[in-house]
């Protein structure tokens, strides 16, 4: 984590003394999290990518900003955060339910074979579990939300969540906890039907 952390802030320095070059390697790095982030805030793949643009382009005016108080990806990661609510504000619109699709996508894709496989009824129950852990999620206030996301999702340190919410390690790992188990709590009437009607 700290050889990352020391090669990007090395590539912020190199686009800071104009390098530009160094800037297309961050945004390299840091496209595909970039945008399956913003996926979660913006449905439409096309407006999702438009806006991971306009959050690169945000984030290379205000780079010589950037002082390496934290990691680059924390910094980056505020700036697309801020760039998909304010597209979601100018267009009046709320982020959607499901907002954790580009996710969901990525870790399903590895069980295409067994899901071919799958009974009707099974495939029902799966998408029954995803419509409930999607809207338990959604239902979660803001800032559990944005805890249970950064680390199930983005899989960040508690110490990098930390510094995107600007609160304590300890408040953090609170956050987490209690949104799992509200989660938990949510979905537990359908992990407990098992084969019942």
């Amino acid at each position: 984590m700290q050889q990352k952390a020391s090669s990007d802030q090395a590539l912020v320095e190199k686009v800071q003394q104009g390098d530009k070059r160094a800037f297309d390697l961050l945004v390299s790095k840091y496209q595909y999290k970039v945008i399956a982030l913003i996926g979660r805030y913006v449905q439409d793949r096309h407006e999702a990518l438009d806006v991971a643009q306009e959050s690169f382009i945000k984030a290379y005016r205000a780079i010589g900003n950037f002082r390496g108080e934290s990691a680059f990806y924390t910094w980056l990661y505020r700036i697309a955060v801020n760039t998909a609510k304010n597209h979601l504000v100018t267009r009046s619109r709320r982020p959607p339910g499901s907002d954790i699709e580009l996710d969901n996508e990525e870790v399903f894709c590895a069980h295409d074979a067994l899901a071919d496989v799958a009974t009707p009824e099974a495939n029902l129950n799966r998408n029954r579990l995803e419509t409930a852990i999607h809207a338990s999620i959604k239902a979660l206030p803001e800032e559990l939300r944005e805890a249970l996301t950064l680390r199930e999702f983005e899989g960040l340190s508690y110490e990098d969540i930390a510094q995107i919410m600007m609160c304590p390690v300890g408040t953090v790992r609170s956050r987490i906890f209690r949104a799992r188990e509200a989660v938990e709590k949510h979905i537990r009437p359908l992990m407990d039907t098992g084969d019942k009607p």
